[in-house]
């Protein structure tokens, strides 16, 4: 068999399955239930060091105390 035939069989066959396989991984380790807290506090990472005091909640939390979720309104 020639190696590019040989090549052209296993993309088609064996590297679409682990490819295929390999995303949907991803996809579960990302939205699996204990990474709400990471995702959280990543999204806040450009107002961690935030000086002005103008913007209430930039350190993710509500001026009142409470926390909110991205996207609730405040």
């Amino acid at each position: 068999m020639e190696t590019y035939s040989w090549m052209r069989e296993f993309a088609d066959s064996w590297m679409l399955l682990a490819m295929t396989l390999f995303f949907l991984g991803v996809i579960v380790w990302a939205f699996r239930p204990g990474s709400r807290k990471t995702h959280l506090e990543t999204a806040n990472i450009p107002f961690r060091n935030d000086t002005t005091g103008s913007l209430d909640g930039a350190d993710g939390t509500d001026p009142k105390g409470g926390h909110y979720q991205i996207g609730d309104a405040k």
